[in-house]
């Protein structure tokens, strides 16, 4: 435990996993933009909470100001430092804790989206790991308070991937998922770009639809005509994935073959891509679930939309592939973002692709 941890970033999943791993022992810095965060956490610790009741606990992470980040020239070099910024926040962020690793230190970006080139040009290709925290369901919903509103993956499902960008499997990276896997269930892979790509996939059937409609994840996939958009959004990520040389792994419970058929008009496919998707709304989750673009735009930030989505369509233009669904969306987010129309269900039920 004698490794130096820096996250940048203690929001929803910085705040879950460094507050984890403090909790556990480990030599973690937390640095945060949000001075009532950083106050609350010094004053009262960082409180976590979950569905079971052994998810709650308090832990006490030490925490930085990004002010008073310069003062780490003055310490030990880090170690790991963990990227949990939202992607348009990820250059500034590399370039801030850059100067702080130690000559064999490295970053992993541990975020939505595929950020992990915009790290690269920063720290090097040899400094970046990735890592994917799927159905974690996690939200800040007030200062120095974290809860997770799905329960744990463990055995029944892998919740992180993390991995090399090059696909080998390292001794680094099998010890950071030795830490994090105190956490939840978690698995080194070769294959962290289709990872990347099938969490795109995940993250672009709901995010936007719920920062577009102001509903819940649950709300929204028991409206038939949203949950088709959101299979046609994943369909079209599906096909441009594939064209691009990912290998797309399953999507949540969702097979990416019969995803893509349901999306180009296989009746067949899209019963039982339907079916599967209704009935994860009767799993353990809370009902107000929203990921993380509709937590967003109930708060008044910017939205990660063009990293999402719009990252999806403009993939989608260099191999050729339109993805109108996916622009669709990103166009009606936008609107939502910039006060031109309410958040409402029918920003998405109405859409034509």
């Amino acid at each position: 435990m004698g490794q130096r941890i820096a996250f940048m970033g203690a929001g929803a999943v910085g705040g879950y996993v460094g507050g984890h791993l403090a909790h556990f022992g480990y030599d973690v810095t937390l640095i945060d933009p949000w001075p009532e965060h950083v106050e609350t956490i010094r004053a009262k610790g960082l409180a976590l909470s979950g569905i079971t009741p052994e998810e709650h606990f308090v832990a006490h992470p030490r925490i930085l100001h990004l002010t008073e980040a310069q003062g780490l020239a003055k310490e030990v070099p880090i170690d790991i430092a963990f990227i949990c910024m939202k992607s348009y926040d990820t250059e500034w962020a590399t370039t801030m804790i850059r100067q702080y690793l130690a000559p064999e230190g490295f970053v992993v970006s541990l975020q939505n989206c595929i950020n992990e080139e915009r790290i690269a040009a920063i720290v090097g290709w040899g400094k970046t790991i990735g890592c994917v925290a799927s159905h974690i369901e996690v939200e800040l919903y007030e200062p120095g308070h974290v809860r997770r509103m799905v329960q744990k993956g463990g055995a029944h499902y892998t919740v992180f991937r993390i991995g090399e960008v090059h696909g080998r499997v390292t001794k680094r990276v099998e010890e950071v998922a030795a830490m994090i896997g105190r956490i939840d269930s978690i698995k080194v892979t070769n294959n962290l770009w289709g990872e990347r790509w099938t969490k795109l996939c995940m993250n672009g059937m709901a995010n936007g639809i719920s920062a577009a409609t102001g509903l819940s994840s649950p709300e929204a996939n028991r409206n038939d005509a949203i949950r088709r958009f959101a299979i046609q959004l994943g369909g079209e990520a599906v096909r441009i994935g594939r064209a691009l040389g990912y290998a797309i792994e399953t999507i949540g419970n969702l097979d990416p073959n019969r995803l893509e058929a349901a999306a180009s008009g296989d009746t067949t496919a899209l019963g039982e891509v339907n079916a599967v998707i209704l009935a994860g709304t009767n799993t353990r989750r809370s009902p107000d679930q929203r990921p993380s673009m509709g937590q967003d735009m109930r708060k008044g930030r910017r939205t990660e939309i063009e990293f999402m989505n719009g990252f999806v369509v403009a993939k989608g233009r260099e191999v050729g592939i339109a993805a109108p669904a996916n622009a669709a969306l990103t166009e009606t987010v936008k609107r939502v973002e910039r006060g031109e129309i309410p958040a409402r269900p029918e920003n998405v039920a109405a859409l034509r692709w």
